[in-house]
């Protein structure tokens, strides 16, 4: 990665709410330092200082070399969307809850930032869901956790024509259904009782929420697989919405269809084996069965260290231990 050149052109991609000022002047201070441009989009206009170049959406995509994203998986997500067709490294900083994607906490952020300009990190790969609905005009077209169709109310069920590689495969009545990638499926997918997908396989998952009728099981499909959705005579309206946000609105005989395009989108890693111990620990808030000794692996080595060295001086002869 050394011949690459560094950055030098950063966009700023801000949760829409939180509170991520001390973070913006972290970035500014050090793009002054290197030097460096720090770009912005219309929409944040009225939240960055006077060191940060606001430019138009398509000149940021365009134009940065890498995108810091302050906020939560969703502003990251969001980051990865905007240059979809021309991906750049993400770096995520959390100002959210529980996240998968997220790199750093504000606090590590001048370290990371360091690095980022150097280009002393590495790439997680990420597919995203890219998406046509034919003659129906779509906000957005790609989602890197999920596609997902559901109903505006609480009345009536979806109910979805399944045809893959022109094949059809059956019907879908439900209350949603759910297309993820790997990513998003420790996201809806994972509570509408869906697989987790390893994103080593650049599988798609398709699962109903509540079905009433027809497939009520997910089915895991390859990443070649050309997935095609039509909406039948019977369904109630449908919404059509991509990483959370809504996307269109679908009705009877309308159809999508949904590839995966693997590598879509670029995260920045600053220790893969880290983050992989993070994501254990988030995946074991999924309740997923871990035993009393792979519990300990989560525990970071100087906490484990500190610990035994405590057990250690509460056995030793003499102490008086606890009460």
């Amino acid at each position: 990665m050394g011949a690459e050149p560094q950055v030098s052109t950063v966009g700023l991609v801000l949760h829409p709410t939180a509170a991520v000022g001390s973070s913006i002047d972290a970035i500014v201070a050090a793009a002054r330092r290197r030097p460096a441009r720090v770009l912005a989009r219309p929409a944040d206009r009225h939240r960055v200082p006077s060191g940060v170049e606001v430019v138009p959406d398509a000149r940021f995509a365009a134009e940065v070399d890498a995108l810091v994203a302050l906020g939560g998986d969703g502003t990251i997500l969001g980051a990865m969307r905007l240059v979809i067709d021309r991906p750049v490294p993400v770096l995520g900083v959390n100002h959210g809850n529980l996240g998968f994607l997220a790199e750093v906490h504000p606090a590590q952020l001048p370290g990371a930032l360091a690095r980022l300009a150097d280009r002393d990190f590495t790439i997680e790969r990420h597919a995203a869901l890219c998406v046509d609905a034919g003659p129906v005009g779509l906000t957005t077209r790609s989602g890197f956790n999920d596609v997902v169709l559901g109903r505006p109310s609480r009345t009536g069920a979806v109910s979805l024509d399944l045809t893959v590689n022109d094949l059809r495969y059956g019907y879908y009545r439900a209350d949603a259904l759910v297309v993820s990638t790997p990513t998003g499926s420790t996201a809806y997918n994972y509570a509408a009782g869906g697989p987790i997908v390893s994103p080593s396989s650049n599988a798609v998952a398709i699962t109903p929420v509540a079905p009433m009728s027809g497939i009520s099981r997910p089915v895991v499909l390859g990443a070649a697989d050309q997935i095609r959705l039509r909406v039948a005579e019977d369904s109630a309206p449908v919404t059509l919405d991509m990483d959370g946000t809504p996307a269109a609105e679908l009705g009877h005989g309308d159809h999508l269809t949904a590839t995966l395009r693997p590598e879509a989108g670029q995260v920045v890693r600053l220790s893969a084996r880290d983050h992989a111990s993070r994501s254990r620990v988030k995946l074991s808030l999924l309740d997923l069965p871990l035993r009393p000794d792979q519990l300990l692996e989560l525990i970071p080595p100087e906490l484990r260290r500190d610990a035994e060295a405590a057990a250690g001086q509460l056995q030793a002869p003499g102490s008086t231990g606890l009460g």
